[in-house]
């Protein structure tokens, strides 16, 4: 049974509230009882959402924010070592804590479940939270983006299960100490923290190694890297993996891909546990759904009340979500931004659609990593009829990353490929350009970890006037 939160009554101050991720964690502070206070540079639905829930919230970062009376300081890992409030913070001799050390200490006085991997960590991780409270299993969750059918990304439930989402950057997810570790997959990213693949590797595994001893690994068999990590654990914990091929312990057979669902047997040890219908298109989703079933069994759930419940999700806020059916347009929004993750997206959207037209406007998310795979990314848009680039988006990049390489290059790269791209620099050009450009029966994605969501509303909000 989870353990009485040493939270009651603490004073913490979160520099930098607004994310999805400190704000979720200071919601399930704010509702174990304790005292939430925080900055941001701008305001926003999330820091909203704290000020009604109780927490006192400052736009702009200054020494002053800091309350006199102080437990801690809880920092994204966008704050800058230069942050006036972290330096005051320093000066008085504060507590101050990474975002994912003060994950991992709220995590420690439950049954955690981490969920971690290169793509499908949010999806993932509000699919087991979905269908743990349809089988009885109320989770407490956190979750880098809200479940579509909850409207929240984080929460207190009545079990003693906790659901997190566990992110590579920075080796965060090593403050965590899961009863259930899953690894999705393992592919090169964040290469302005690591070196290489192999430190990548190395990480993953020390992740492992953190599972409880009498936990539970859960990975995707078929993915190199994350098979790696099984090869490395088996015989010290228990292992369960998941695929497409029937040498995984939960395995699927018989996909069928329809315009409104995809349908599979589900199998565990060679045994058939029935057949699932999720909404969810895409062969990546079939994978995230085995994850999550592997998780339930991790945890004693019922699995074929869990393959019943799949069923019923509807997705995560941005990650494929469609936002409009608008003068015979169909329109998407997608937080793609690896290669990996753009081609499964358009995989999954020309599964769906067949020979309907596909425009992407798609907004590379960081100069470093737009420049390490920069041929992946090239390569990655040749299911797509048209690919319109904005501008890099800017964050935790430096000046001279932001100087070696540009939304022009990676345009020119796609049409060396045999790709159809263009560069424009405003979200305003973009729209012009869909405005006389998109016709009716076209799907209309924008794709990207930035802002470039901005775009398709504006487009849709256009076509509304006109209609």
């Amino acid at each position: 049974m989870k353990k009485k939160s040493p939270s009651e009554n603490k004073k913490y101050h979160f520099i930098g509230i607004g994310g999805v991720g400190t704000s979720g964690l200071a919601m399930i502070l704010m509702k174990e009882k304790a005292h939430i206070s925080g900055s941001d540079m701008q305001d926003s639905t999330l820091l909203n959402r704290l000020v009604d829930s109780g927490a006192d919230v400052k736009i702009g970062h200054t020494a002053a924010n800091l309350p006199d009376e102080l437990d801690g300081v809880v920092i994204s890992a966008a704050v800058r070592d230069d942050n006036p409030e972290l330096l005051a913070a320093r000066q008085r001799k504060i507590m101050i804590y990474k975002y994912a050390q003060m994950l991992g200490l709220v995590m420690d006085r439950y049954r955690g479940v981490a969920i971690s991997g290169t793509h499908g960590k949010s999806t993932t991780s509000g699919w087991l939270t979905y269908v743990l409270q349809k089988i009885g299993l109320d989770p407490n969750f956190l979750i880098g983006a809200d479940v579509m059918q909850l409207g929240v990304s984080s929460g207190l439930g009545d079990s003693d299960v906790f659901v997190a989402e566990a992110c590579e950057y920075d080796r965060s997810f090593l403050n965590l100490h899961p009863k259930v570790g899953v690894i999705l997959n393992i592919e090169p990213d964040h290469l302005d923290y690591y070196s290489g693949i192999g430190e990548i590797v190395e990480a993953f595994a020390a992740f492992a190694n953190n599972i409880a001893s009498d936990g539970v690994l859960v990975a995707g068999i078929e993915d190199l890297n994350a098979a790696k990590i099984v090869a490395h654990i088996a015989g010290k914990k228990d292992v369960f993996t998941f695929g497409l091929t029937e040498s995984a312990t939960f395995y699927a057979k018989n996909i069928e891909y329809a315009p409104d669902n995809t349908s599979f047997d589900c199998f565990y040890k060679d045994r058939l546990l029935g057949r699932a219908v999720i909404k969810l298109a895409g062969e990546h989703n079939v994978r995230n759904a085995l994850a999550v079933l592997a998780s339930v069994e991790a945890l004693g759930g019922d699995t074929k009340q869990a393959i019943h419940a799949l069923g019923g999700f509807e997705g995560m806020d941005r990650r494929l979500m469609k936002k409009a059916e608008i003068a015979g347009v169909t329109v998407f929004d997608d937080y793609a931004h690896h290669p990996t993750e753009i081609k499964a997206s358009l995989k999954a959207m020309r599964q769906k659609y067949g020979r309907r037209r596909i425009l992407c406007v798609f907004q590379p998310h960081q100069y470093s990593r737009t420049r390490f795979l920069l041929k992946d990314f090239a390569e990655s848009f040749k299911l797509a009829d048209m690919t319109i680039v904005p501008e890099i988006y800017f964050v935790r990049d430096t000046e001279k990353a932001k100087s070696e390489v540009n939304s022009q290059i990676l345009v020119e790269k796609i049409k060396e490929t045999g790709g159809n791209a263009v560069f424009f620099d405003s979200f305003e050009r973009i729209c012009d350009f869909l405005n006389s450009n998109v016709k009716s029966g076209d799907v209309l994605i924008s794709m990207g970890a930035g802002n470039v969501w901005k775009v398709t509303d504006e487009y849709i909000q256009r076509l509304g006037k006109n209609s």
